[in-house]
């Protein structure tokens, strides 16, 4: 793009050209038609040619300023309604929220819609990720985390109660703990918990049910949730899952829980910075969750 006039200059001669008349442009822009002629002149010699025929009244356009003014114009006129359209657009929030891809997808992208239907104005952005994010440093507004510390400056709100118990596919036909023998265990790699000797893992789990007849490190390993749940679903096995995690596959008759025990799990918590607790992000998604989540499920506390 080559050099351009002063935009001064040229949105004077543009309210110039419009009106016929330095008065009436200086008036427009708040200005005086001194510095209206000023800025003429100062066009006509960066551009080499007279713009404008001066009368004593009026000024009208030449050949060479009619060419000028009727681009220029539209130009004017196509940035006016991009200003226009900016100030009515309302403006929107982001509120955003971390958690487990498992709870992510599994709890949390079915009820998205909801949370701009009870936050007008309101987007809501979702980082799917196992892995913890600096709350501290703004990565997020907030985070669901599973029960454990949290750390000192956080906020944890009980948000759901959690049990595990085993669940397969009703095509594998299992009816007691006995029949594990001849199905595969379906395992979930807790890789980022700290404390993993109270995990719900099938090793846990038999020593609850009195199981000696199984290896419970056998079978098949997945680092993902979402995948050991779709692996039962498939038929590849017995998961111990979460039964939170897979209410609609339960609901469904998708998977059923054919015998226990049940092992109670942590917690899902709500984790915010202590003082966020009054931002409108955090009241947004405090919000959504306590509507959405099933009453069965929530703990107190949202």
């Amino acid at each position: 793009m080559g050099r351009l006039p002063p935009l001064s200059a040229l949105r004077a001669f543009e309210a110039a050209a419009r009106n016929g008349s330095f008065k009436k442009a200086a008036a427009e822009l708040g200005v005086t038609p001194t510095a209206i002629s000023h800025h003429m002149r100062l066009l006509e010699a960066d551009i080499g040619k007279d713009l404008f025929l001066r009368e004593a009244r009026a000024v009208s356009l030449t050949a060479d300023g009619e060419r000028l003014f009727r681009p220029l114009s539209e130009a004017f006129g196509s940035i006016a309604e991009a200003v226009a359209s900016v100030k009515q657009r309302p403006d929107r929030q982001i509120a955003t929220l971390s958690a487990t891809s498992a709870f992510t997808a599994r709890m949390l992208v079915p009820r998205a819609s909801a949370f701009r239907d009870l936050n007008p104005g309101w987007d809501l952005r979702m980082l799917a990720s196992d892995e913890l994010v600096s709350l501290e440093a703004g990565e997020a507004d907030a985070a669901i985390r599973y029960g454990g510390e949290h750390g000192s400056g956080l906020t944890a709100l009980p948000l759901v109660s959690d049990h595990y118990a085993p669940v397969c596919s009703p095509r594998l036909g299992l009816r007691s703990a006995d029949d594990l023998a001849r199905v595969a265990l379906i395992h979930f790699d807790w890789r980022y918990a700290t404390d993993k000797q109270t995990l719900p893992t099938w090793r846990l789990w038999a020593a609850l049910a009195g199981m000696t007849s199984i290896d419970p490190e056998s079978g098949i390993a997945f680092n993902d949730e979402s995948a050991a749940i779709q692996a039962a679903v498939a038929g590849q096995g017995v998961s111990l899952a979460s039964l939170t995690l897979v209410e609609a596959e339960l609901a469904s008759g998708a998977l059923v829980q054919p015998f226990g025990p049940s092992i109670e799990g942590r917690r899902y918590d709500l984790v915010f910075p202590a003082q966020a607790q009054t931002r409108p992000a955090i009241i947004a998604l405090r919000r959504w969750l306590a509507e959405c989540l099933a009453p069965a499920t929530r703990a107190d506390g949202v």
